[in-house]
Protein backbone atom coordinates (compact mmCIF):
# COMPACT_ATOMS: atom_id res chain seq x y z
CA UNK A 1 0.00 0.00 0.00
CA UNK A 2 1.16 3.50 -0.79
CA UNK A 3 0.22 6.62 1.03
CA UNK A 4 0.17 9.96 -1.43
CA UNK A 5 0.30 12.95 0.83
CA UNK A 6 -2.22 15.96 -0.42
CA UNK A 7 -0.97 19.33 -0.49
CA UNK A 8 -2.67 22.60 -0.51
CA UNK A 9 -0.50 23.51 -3.58
CA UNK A 10 -1.66 20.80 -5.30
CA UNK A 11 -5.10 21.48 -6.04
CA UNK A 12 -5.63 18.47 -8.49
CA UNK A 13 -5.18 16.27 -5.95
CA UNK A 14 -7.30 17.96 -3.41
CA UNK A 15 -10.24 17.81 -5.27
CA UNK A 16 -9.56 14.35 -6.07
CA UNK A 17 -9.72 13.71 -2.15
CA UNK A 18 -12.57 15.64 -2.29
CA UNK A 19 -14.88 13.89 -4.50
CA UNK A 20 -12.92 10.28 -3.05
CA UNK A 21 -14.63 11.52 0.19
CA UNK A 22 -18.04 12.51 -0.72
CA UNK A 23 -18.31 9.48 -2.83
CA UNK A 24 -17.40 6.75 0.00
CA UNK A 25 -18.88 9.15 3.18
CA UNK A 26 -22.14 9.53 1.38
CA UNK A 27 -21.66 5.44 0.80
CA UNK A 28 -20.90 5.16 4.46
CA UNK A 29 -23.45 7.16 6.17
CA UNK A 30 -26.30 7.87 3.92
CA UNK A 31 -27.72 4.71 5.63
CA UNK A 32 -26.58 5.95 9.24
CA UNK A 33 -26.90 10.24 9.65
CA UNK A 34 -29.26 10.34 6.52
CA UNK A 35 -28.78 12.48 2.98
CA UNK A 36 -29.20 15.83 4.88
CA UNK A 37 -26.96 15.95 7.44
CA UNK A 38 -24.61 13.74 5.09
CA UNK A 39 -24.70 16.28 2.47
CA UNK A 40 -23.97 19.42 5.55
CA UNK A 41 -21.41 17.64 6.71
CA UNK A 42 -19.24 16.65 3.27
CA UNK A 43 -19.64 20.47 2.44
CA UNK A 44 -18.20 21.62 5.94
CA UNK A 45 -15.50 18.85 5.89
CA UNK A 46 -14.40 17.38 2.78
CA UNK A 47 -15.24 19.69 0.04
CA UNK A 48 -12.00 21.41 -1.50
CA UNK A 49 -11.99 24.65 0.33
CA UNK A 50 -12.71 22.17 4.07
CA UNK A 51 -9.59 20.52 3.08
CA UNK A 52 -7.29 23.61 2.29
CA UNK A 53 -8.65 24.86 5.14
CA UNK A 54 -7.61 22.03 7.54
CA UNK A 55 -3.99 21.45 5.52
CA UNK A 56 -3.80 25.10 6.56
CA UNK A 57 -3.75 24.02 10.33
CA UNK A 58 -1.79 21.16 10.27
CA UNK A 59 -4.06 18.57 9.19
CA UNK A 60 -2.21 15.89 7.05
CA UNK A 61 -4.08 14.23 4.17
CA UNK A 62 -3.06 10.93 2.20
CA UNK A 63 -4.48 9.15 -0.70
CA UNK A 64 -4.02 5.38 0.09
CA UNK A 65 -3.22 3.63 -3.04
CA UNK A 66 -2.83 -0.61 -3.59
CA UNK A 67 -1.63 -1.27 -7.66
CA UNK A 68 -2.46 2.25 -8.87
CA UNK A 69 -6.01 2.43 -7.54
CA UNK A 70 -7.05 4.71 -4.76
CA UNK A 71 -8.85 2.23 -1.94
CA UNK A 72 -9.11 5.33 0.36
CA UNK A 73 -8.26 8.31 2.55
CA UNK A 74 -6.81 9.39 5.54
CA UNK A 75 -7.02 12.43 7.22
CA UNK A 76 -4.87 13.35 10.79
CA UNK A 77 -3.07 15.98 12.96
CA UNK A 78 -1.13 16.21 16.03
CA UNK A 79 -3.84 17.81 18.93
CA UNK A 80 -2.58 18.04 22.21
CA UNK A 81 -0.66 14.85 23.86
CA UNK A 82 -2.12 13.02 20.85
CA UNK A 83 -2.22 12.39 17.08
CA UNK A 84 -6.33 12.72 16.30
CA UNK A 85 -7.20 10.56 13.54
CA UNK A 86 -9.91 12.76 11.80
CA UNK A 87 -10.64 10.83 8.81
CA UNK A 88 -10.12 7.09 8.44
CA UNK A 89 -12.18 5.39 4.99
CA UNK A 90 -12.06 2.94 2.34
CA UNK A 91 -14.18 2.21 -0.47
CA UNK A 92 -16.51 -0.55 0.01
CA UNK A 93 -14.94 -3.32 -1.69
CA UNK A 94 -11.84 -2.75 -0.12
CA UNK A 95 -12.74 -3.32 3.23
CA UNK A 96 -11.39 -6.29 5.05
CA UNK A 97 -7.92 -6.78 3.14
CA UNK A 98 -6.17 -5.59 5.68
CA UNK A 99 -6.12 -2.10 4.78
CA UNK A 100 -7.05 -0.12 8.12
CA UNK A 101 -4.69 -1.86 9.54
CA UNK A 102 -1.56 -0.42 7.21
CA UNK A 103 -2.83 2.96 7.94
CA UNK A 104 -3.29 3.01 11.14
CA UNK A 105 0.40 1.46 11.74
CA UNK A 106 1.43 4.93 9.36
CA UNK A 107 -0.04 7.23 11.79
CA UNK A 108 1.41 5.44 14.91
CA UNK A 109 4.27 5.83 13.01
CA UNK A 110 3.99 9.36 12.46
CA UNK A 111 2.68 9.88 16.41
CA UNK A 112 6.14 8.01 17.07
CA UNK A 113 7.87 10.15 15.26
CA UNK A 114 6.62 13.59 17.48
CA UNK A 115 6.52 11.90 20.85
CA UNK A 116 2.81 11.42 21.33
CA UNK A 117 2.11 8.23 22.95
CA UNK A 118 -1.63 7.64 21.41
CA UNK A 119 -4.12 7.68 18.63
CA UNK A 120 -7.58 9.33 19.26
CA UNK A 121 -10.40 9.07 16.85
CA UNK A 122 -14.12 9.95 16.85
CA UNK A 123 -16.44 7.40 15.47
CA UNK A 124 -20.66 7.83 15.36
CA UNK A 125 -22.15 5.58 17.66
CA UNK A 126 -24.10 4.25 15.20
CA UNK A 127 -21.91 3.15 13.06
CA UNK A 128 -21.28 -0.46 14.22
CA UNK A 129 -18.92 -1.89 11.62
CA UNK A 130 -16.53 0.89 11.93
CA UNK A 131 -16.77 0.26 15.95
CA UNK A 132 -16.01 -3.52 15.13
CA UNK A 133 -12.88 -2.37 13.02
CA UNK A 134 -10.97 0.14 15.37
CA UNK A 135 -11.47 -2.29 18.16
CA UNK A 136 -9.83 -5.13 16.25
CA UNK A 137 -7.25 -2.91 15.60
CA UNK A 138 -6.94 -2.40 19.37
CA UNK A 139 -8.66 0.97 19.76
CA UNK A 140 -10.56 1.20 23.30
CA UNK A 141 -13.88 3.54 23.85
CA UNK A 142 -12.53 6.16 26.80
CA UNK A 143 -15.94 8.01 26.25
CA UNK A 144 -18.97 9.50 24.71
CA UNK A 145 -19.02 13.08 23.04
CA UNK A 146 -22.01 14.78 21.18
CA UNK A 147 -20.79 18.31 19.52
CA UNK A 148 -22.87 20.80 17.69
CA UNK A 149 -21.67 20.95 13.98
CA UNK A 150 -24.24 23.77 13.12
CA UNK A 151 -27.53 23.69 10.75
CA UNK A 152 -29.31 21.92 13.39
CA UNK A 153 -27.55 18.73 13.61
CA UNK A 154 -24.99 17.12 16.16
CA UNK A 155 -22.34 14.41 15.95
CA UNK A 156 -23.30 11.75 18.57
CA UNK A 157 -20.15 10.07 18.92
CA UNK A 158 -17.73 7.60 20.89
CA UNK A 159 -14.12 8.77 21.67
CA UNK A 160 -11.72 5.76 20.81
CA UNK A 161 -8.07 5.54 21.89
CA UNK A 162 -4.75 3.53 20.62
CA UNK A 163 -2.07 3.18 23.00
CA UNK A 164 1.18 3.11 20.93
CA UNK A 165 4.05 1.91 21.82
CA UNK A 166 7.55 3.77 21.59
Amino acid sequence: MEFIQVKADDREAVNKLSAVASEIVKEHYNPILGAEQNDYMIEKFQSPGAILEQLSHGYRYYLAEEDGCTAGFMGFYPREDVMYLSKLYLYKDKRGRGYSRKMVEFIASAARAEGLPAIELNVNRFNSGSIAAYEALGFVRVREEKNDIGHGFCMDDYVYRLEING
